[in-house]
């Protein structure tokens, strides 16, 4: 069995070997915990049917822990830097193929269709640069990828709101975002204290299962959206303080908002972090007829 790339001195040495230096604008920060690693692929349950699709693959900890129990792995990595490095300790396993492209700007369905076509099931795992999570999960999501699901790394705050329910401090648009698509649950927190370089917050693994169909229904998807944005564009202004300021040209239709609030039985002096996702959309469908 060959040496886990995840522990400090093997990390070191592969750093020191290309004089790899870490680059804070791509949120670079490396996991040293074999550990760690094995309990997300556990999470995402991969099996030898399994496609993998990892964005951000770094030296390759996880991408070689997906690698031993996937069928196929395909690793989105932005840096041209990790290329080389990557060739080499990828190179035991042949099921591994690395994309040097920003997944925000990669064409997700032909990949998919390109490399997955004999796998029976499509999960993204991956340790997320910080910056960038909510637009890649949200990519993931709105671009209706057929998978099952994702299972990431991100900062335990982020989590936080995407796992949050309605009244909670957390609970906002991405809240809802993403429950309208997956069933979303946080399922382990990692310290700071297992990544090179550390980090300054703490950060957690959320596993999102992708839903068969949305969690409401919803006439008009975008307009729903914009409602929901619109609810929380100010947190401490009433619902319906924020939809007649949020929302395009809500001032001219001021009466009608509160009428239709009135007639849904949804108090307009309520905040819009007390809305369920249900809540929400017999707003949206009501206010679109």
């Amino acid at each position: 069995m060959m040496k886990d790339i995840a522990t400090p001195i093997r990390t070191k040495a592969i750093l020191e070997k290309y004089g790899f230096s870490f680059k804070k604008s791509l949120g670079q920060n490396f996991l040293i915990e074999p550990n760690v690693l094995t309990r997300i692929v556990d999470h995402a349950e991969v099996t030898e049917e399994t496609g993998v699709i990892e964005i951000g693959p770094g030296i390759g900890a996880l991408t070689e822990q997906l690698a031993r129990r996937a069928k196929k792995v395909v690793a989105f990595e932005i840096d041209q830097r990790l290329l080389p490095i990557l060739n080499e300790t990828l190179s035991p396993y042949p099921n591994v193929k690395v994309i040097h492209q920003d997944v925000l700007e990669a064409d997700l369905k032909t990949a998919i269709e390109e490399n997955f076509h004999d796998c029976k099931e499509i999960m993204v795992v991956a340790n997320l640069p910080y910056y960038v999570t909510t637009p890649i999960i949200m990519k993931l999501l709105e671009e209706k990828i057929p998978l099952k699901g994702i299972v990431v790394m991100l900062q335990k705050e982020v989590a936080d709101r995407i796992a949050a329910s309605p009244s909670s401090k957390d609970y906002g648009s991405l809240s809802i975002a993403v429950q309208y698509y997956t069933e979303a649950k946080t399922v382990m927190t990692v310290p700071k204290t297992v990544f090179v370089p550390q980090p300054n917050v703490d950060s957690a693994i959320i596993r999102l299962l992708v839903r068969e169909k949305p969690q409401v229904e919803v006439d008009n998807e975008d307009f729903f959206f914009q409602i929901v944005r619109a609810s929380f564009a100010q947190r401490r202004k009433t619902l319906l303080n924020n939809l007649v300021h949020f929302l395009p040209n809500g001032k001219e239709r001021k009466a009608f908002i509160e009428e239709t609030l009135a007639e849904i039985k949804i108090d307009g002096k309520r905040r819009g972090e007390t809305l369920s996702i249900e809540e929400f959309a017999l707003l949206s469908n009501t206010l679109t007829k």
